[in-house]
């Protein structure tokens, strides 16, 4: 299955009972799932270009060889027989190349295991099992997976190599088994999500497997995007002094030579390299944005997207990320103006459009509107309008962005924010729809600090233009659906830095009524937006998927019953 070229060198033949140096090829790759002949083709050119620089080996991150994670798909026979015989196929290719460590499945006895597997010598010849399954949050491992036993290091080479699985080093039983069976340095595959915290979080774990076995530890992580996670890469290596040697950039992919040196003390060490600055807060979360929508689009083999762009901020966010990961000539904004839409958004999206260079149409929905209420007028004869003629201009708009997208083949990006979700802001069938949202998992002032971000800077490897892109007047303006006249956002909801507070106390930390409250925020407005949260949700479960940004999104993360009477109220 190899599709590369041919091999640039022949392997490091050391000594096979003592190695005093080892180069060590980390290889931070993006996989997709499922594609098992794209990925070993990745993998070749990465094992080739490792070869040319002298590597000995080289690492890929959890389960490289089948993309991360791959779900049920592993329970799938056809695909447990084709990743083995991917697997041997390479092995085969590379007999005279670099060893290869390599996540993989693999089936042991009618179990199924999360593995990796060493290949050396044109074979499988080593198979080590993740202990740790991670059941939490956005995984679900235990329903694949059997759980391995305690593993012992895998020779190689004349050194013994602890192998832990991503999970194993989250806790402190795998490493301490290795290093009492005679591990002398640590490399881990990993499969590792994004979120706002997680860099500081997974050095500080790496950290501590350090102290506690005294071993050097290399941490290989993917990247890309993959439906809703985002993996940042970032892979790194700490020495047992617990100096970072090597800090790999993020949100790219790349491959790193590492020297490591065994010292007189018998101890291994990695040499130091330049390390890579990496973005952090807005920065990072912004690229994460940038990446899952480029991955999410191209992996699904969508040619471009189109967006509603109304001269709000979500949807000029939307927009500036899409031109930044796709390019502008694969965006299609459209503006779909109704009786209530002000000048101001008009110009405000016309100007957004402008700075992004995108195509940008116009529709009128005025007729539509008019054609839909006169359809309903015998029906609707004696009852005032309400907010039923306010979702009629909704759905429509969303009819319409839905019959450019069947025409073109360009993807829907949905543009709502995690505030709106939260608590119903959005109308089911109507600015819900679409096929992807960049932004689904920022509430609403992290939009606003995202966009002034992003009118600041321009994000690394990013396919827009640098400058303002973004119109000064959507950061000052006060937000509104412009459904009727003179309608703003905080006629129904409270100013949205309170109302981030109670959702960020309510779905990220699970708190309380009253320990919310206890923080200087009104009791009934937490008790109101409690309420809104819970009958919101079935319209999540019905929303279209998107970035996973925090420590606990919709839908991987929080998974509530629809049917649901519980009320903190009741408690008081």
């Amino acid at each position: 299955m190899r599709r590369a070229g041919k091999l640039l060198r022949q392997p490091n033949l050391m000594a096979t009972q003592t190695a005093p140096s080892l180069k060590i090829a980390l290889a931070q790759l993006n996989p997709c799932v499922g594609d098992l002949d794209g990925n070993v083709k990745k993998a070749c050119l990465a094992l080739d270009d490792a070869a040319s620089r002298g590597a000995d080996l080289v690492v890929f991150p959890e389960l490289f060889i089948t993309g991360y994670p791959p779900e049920d798909l592993v329970l799938k026979p056809a695909f447990q027989s084709a990743t083995r015989s991917a697997l041997e196929g390479l092995a085969k290719d590379y007999k005279d190349g670099p060893g290869i460590l390599m996540g993989t499945i693999w089936i042991d006895n009618d179990k199924l295991y999360n593995a990796v597997a060493l290949l050396n010598g044109g074979r499988v010849e080593t198979l080590r099992y993740k202990v740790a399954l991670p059941n939490y949050g956005v995984f679900d491992e235990k329903r694949v997976f059997a759980k391995g036993p305690m593993p012992g290091p895998i020779p190689f080479r004349g050194v013994k190599i602890g192998v832990p699985i991503c999970e194993d080093i989250w806790r402190e039983d795998v490493t301490e088994c290795l290093e009492e069976t005679g591990a002398e340095l640590l490399l881990v595959p990993n499969g590792s999500p994004f979120d706002w915290k997680k860099p500081d979080v997974r050095l500080n774990v790496a950290l501590a497997r350090v102290t506690e076995t005294s071993l050097p530890l290399a941490y290989i992580n993917q990247v890309g995007g993959q439906d809703e996670l985002v993996f940042d890469g970032a892979s790194f290596v700490v020495n047992s002094d617990h100096k970072l040697a090597v800090q790999m950039p993020a949100w790219r992919e790349t491959l790193t030579l590492t020297d490591w040196q065994k010292r007189d003390d018998e101890t291994w060490c990695c040499a130091s390299q330049t390390l890579a600055e990496l973005p952090s807060g807005d920065a990072a979360a912004y690229q994460a944005c940038v990446v899952g929508v480029k991955d999410y689009v191209e992996k699904n083999g969508f040619p471009s997207v189109v967006l509603g762009l109304s001269g709000g901020i979500d949807s000029a966010l939307v927009a500036a990320i899409a031109t930044d990961a796709l390019g502008a000539n694969r965006v299609h904004a459209v503006m779909l103006p109704h009786h209530y839409t002000s000048q101001a958004s008009l110009t405000d999206a016309a100007d957004t459009a402008e700075n992004l260079n995108l195509r940008y149409d116009t529709i009128e929905i005025a007729a539509a509107v008019a054609g839909v209420e006169g359809a309903l007028s015998n029906l609707f004869k004696g009852h005032n309008a309400d907010v039923t003629e306010e979702n009629i201009q909704s759905r429509l708009r969303g009819v319409l962005l839905m019959a450019i997208s069947n025409k073109f083949g360009s993807m829907l990006l949905t543009t709502g924010n995690k505030s709106e979700m939260s608590v119903g802001y959005a109308t089911l069938y109507g600015d819900m729809n679409g096929g992807f949202n960049p932004i689904k998992d920022l509430y609403k002032t992290e939009v606003y600090r995202l966009s002034a971000w992003r009118n600041a800077n321009t994000p690394e490897d990013g396919l827009g233009p640098d400058g303002v892109v973004i119109a000064p007047n959507i950061l000052t303006k006060a937000p509104t659906a412009e459904l009727k006249d003179n309608q703003t956002d905080q006629d129904s909801l409270p100013p949205y830095d309170v109302l981030d507070a109670i959702l960020t106390g309510l779905v990220e930390e699970e708190a309380s009524v009253g320990d919310i409250e206890a923080r200087g925020i009104d009791r009934d407005t937490i008790l109101k937006i409690e309420h809104l949260l819970y009958i919101s949700e079935y319209k999540r479960r019905q929303a279209a998927p998107g970035i996973k940004i925090s420590a606990r999104n919709f839908g991987r993360d929080r998974r509530y019953p629809i049917t649901n009477r519980f009320r903190e109220r009741h408690l008081s």
